[in-house]
């Protein structure tokens, strides 16, 4: 099985294909750079990745690729990538990318993952799908059909499939009721976050919980290289 940098990292034990893990972070910590880093090590494992990219425009992303030595053009082109534009969608304009969502409207989306999900007829354990944040769909729709998509089409598409799931939501910005149905639903949380003490600052992350599997739960301070790759610091 292709590997999860980071989370496993500080796990005892492989994460099962199927695995949905939630990840909350502060907006400056570094979860978006960690996130691309995490889609990087899992191709280079062997696997295929599907980052949804919701806060930038998806060649930023490929850009972060070339940085960390990955022409993700001709992953794409082989099928090891797909990146999918939810970004121009949120400006009001039609995208350009061949994979794309056009409505943010969670009844459209309802319907999309429902597409993906047919897409495969048997499991696809090699198959890990990113989300760098969904919390900008609250912007267009009420927090409690936001979740509902959550539940009934993120979460249980990636058991159905037998991929793994790795979605960020912002910290500190829903309501309660928003991170406790979440928390709930997937099989792991994980934080990152900023820290300052005094004039100094660490970036942190640690696994707040993960269903089925040992995990160390300390926070570990990260490490950010000059490409912008991710990694603990030792």
């Amino acid at each position: 099985m292709p590997r999860i940098p980071l989370v496993e990292d500080l796990t005892k034990d492989p994460i099962p294909p199927g695995t949905n893990i939630l990840v909350e972070f502060d907006p400056v910590s570094q979860w978006y750079n960690a996130s691309v880093t995490i889609a990087a090590g899992w191709i280079r494992t062997g696997g295929i990745t599907h980052y949804n990219v919701h806060t930038r425009p998806p060649e930023r992303i490929r850009e972060q690729f070339k940085r960390l030595d990955l022409d993700a053009e001709t992953l794409e082109s082989t099928g090891k990538l797909e990146i999918w534009d939810w970004y121009t969608a949120s400006l009001g304009l039609k995208s350009k990318e061949k994979l794309a969502n056009d409505s943010l409207k969670i009844a459209d989306l309802s319907l999309q993952q429902r597409g993906v999900m047919r897409r495969y007829a048997s499991p696809v354990p090699e198959v890990l799908r990113v989300w760098d944040t969904t919390s900008y769909l609250a912007r267009f729709n009420d927090e409690r059909t936001w979740v509902e998509l959550e539940l009934t089409r993120f979460v249980p598409s990636s058991s159905i499939m037998q991929s793994t799931g790795i979605g960020g939501v912002i910290g500190g910005v829903h309501s309660d009721w928003v991170y406790k149905q979440l928390e709930a639903a997937y099989d792991g949380v994980i934080d990152f976050k900023l820290e300052e003490e005094g004039r100094s600052t660490r970036d942190l992350m640690r696994i707040r919980n993960m269903r089925s599997v040992h995990f160390d739960r300390e926070w570990h301070e990260l490490k950010i290289g000059e490409n912008f790759e991710v990694t603990l610091e030792k």
